[in-house]
Parts: C-alpha cells; structure tokens; sequence
C-alpha cells in the first residue's frame, strides 16, 4: 500500500451520556447525553434560546474541539448525523397535521434541515469555507472522515473540523425497537467533533491512519478475517480493537456511535502506557466500520 501523509487528530470535543453511570430519557431504556453550561460556548442567549437540543449539543461541541486547537480556522466544516433533527421534524410534521396544513410556522422546518449545525458552526466563527453536512445513515460519521482525510492528502485543506450529532426521541426509540435495534445495547445519543491537519501539534491526540467501510450480514469469524486483513495493510497487527460493546455501553446505540468511540479511543491513547495502534470497530445493523489510530 502507498504510504500516505499523517492525517492528525490535534483536538476533540464529546457530549455524550455519563461515563461513571446511566442517565436515562425513557426509564431503564435509553442512554441520554450530560448537557454542558451551554453559556461559556454559546455566548448569545437568543441564539441559544431558538436552538433545538441536538442543535446545541452538535455546536457546542464543534465550538469546544475549535476552543481547545487555540483559535485555528479550518479550511473545511464536516458534519454527519444519521437522522437528524428529529424533534424539531416531529415538531413540524405534528403542526402540519394538527393545523390541516394551514398556518404553519417555519422555524421548526428551518431548524429541522440536516446542515443546521454546519451552518451554525460557520456563522458563528465567520467561516465561509467549504461545507459539508453526510446524512448516509450509520455511515454519515464515516463518510465525513473519509471527505477529510482526501482533503488534508490532496492538500486541498490543512485543518478540516468534523463531527457528528444524533438524538434519541420517544417516537425514534419505538420504532427503532420494533426493527429490533436494541436488542445488543441500550439505545443512545451524543455528539463529537474533532479538528483534522496535516500539521502536528504539541497537543495532537493521535494520527488518523485510515477508515473503511462495508456492509452486509457477516458472521464474527469473516468479520474477524476481514479485521487481520485491514491491520496487516496498515502495518498494525498488534492493535489494540475497541468492539462496540467496549464503549457502547457507555453512549448507547445510535447512527453515529462511532464518533463518540473515536472520541473514546483518542482519549485512551492519550492516557495508555506502552502505546499501540487502535482500531475501532462499528457495527448497526448490516454496516460495519474500521477506524484505526496510531499514536503520535
């Protein structure tokens, strides 16, 4: 395989549920995500007010991953989410019904679009560069990680900000548990953002080596060979694999679970003695994804 530039993970953000403990939206049921003091990253209370929560949480993190690289201005704004805006669409479609179409409001509806916090994240820091919301389901995290990491290699950008941010509403839970999605972990939600370059830092995390993607009904012994294959292309057989019942214990299960066990992983790295590669391995439903870090 062609070696290709370090691609750096210099700073990352997470909103997710309570790592020493469960906190819980529907009872016994569903991991729900530690809100910080939204204030400190969101100065403009009337900003703040006409914000939904997943709008919040997905901002603020992208606001605190840019507020720890020190003022660095990426050159690309990457977001993903699996299902969006959910509340703020439920909200509008429930007007809709409840109003027989007439004398709607559009605040819900422009509050519900995908790339709402992408477009925050660049009103807010006055960022006209390139912008790009991936909604592809569990893959969204995925695909926006891959967008970055063909940015920094091909120099088309050297700092590229990118997240991810999925919520859990009632309506969701009920019907996600009728496709039998809960069945391997409780169901979840968060939202994490990391700031990508292709320059080191004092306070880089680790080096993001590459993502792969694939999907279909695989058993663990094809799913385990497929792994050996990947890390022997990378030079990493000796890693170190996070499995999602590793973390997902943690944040839950949701589209975009992957961020927060990137988030994970960088955080484990960065506290580990005798570093080795990581690789993070997930699983929802028929898609399966690799993320695999080494250590700076």
């Amino acid at each position: 395989m062609t070696r290709q530039p370090p691609v750096y993970i210099n700073s990352a953000a997470s909103i997710h549920p309570p790592l020493d403990g469960v906190g819980e939206c529907l009872p016994g049921k569903c991991l729900t995500a530690v809100e910080p003091d939204y204030k400190r990253l969101i100065p403009d209370a009337t900003l703040r007010r006409r914000m939904s929560r997943i709008v919040r949480m997905g901002v603020a993190a992208g606001q605190a991953c840019l507020q720890d690289a020190a003022g660095v201005s990426p050159e690309a704004i990457l977001t993903a989410t699996g299902m969006g805006c959910l509340a703020d669409t439920e909200k509008f479609m429930n007007s809709l019904l409840d109003g027989d179409e007439e004398r709607l409001t559009p605040t819900a509806f422009i509050q519900s679009t995908f790339n709402t916090v992408g477009a925050q994240l660049a009103l807010l820091n006055g960022n006209q560069s390139y912008n790009t919301t991936y909604v592809h389901r569990t893959f969204s995290f995925e695909s926006a990680l891959l967008d970055a990491l063909l940015l920094i290699r091909e120099r088309e950008a050297v700092d590229v900000l990118a997240g991810a941010m999925d919520e859990q509403t009632p309506t969701l839970y009920t019907v996600l548990q009728r496709l039998g999605c809960w069945k391997r972990a409780m169901a979840g939600e968060g939202a994490a953002f990391f700031l990508l370059s292709g320059r080191r830092t004092d306070g880089t995390l680790a080096i993001l080596q590459d993502v792969e993607l694939f999907s279909g009904d695989y058993g663990e012994q094809a799913i385990r060979e497929r792994m050996e294959r990947f890390l022997l292309a990378h030079d990493a057989a000796g890693a170190r694999t996070l499995y999602p019942a590793d973390y997902k214990r943690f944040c839950g299960e949701y589209p975009t679970a992957a961020s927060f066990a990137l988030w994970y992983a960088c955080r484990e790295l960065r506290e580990a003695e005798g570093k080795r590669p990581v690789l993070v391995y997930n699983a929802f439903l028929d898609a399966h994804s690799f993320i695999l870090l080494k250590p700076v």
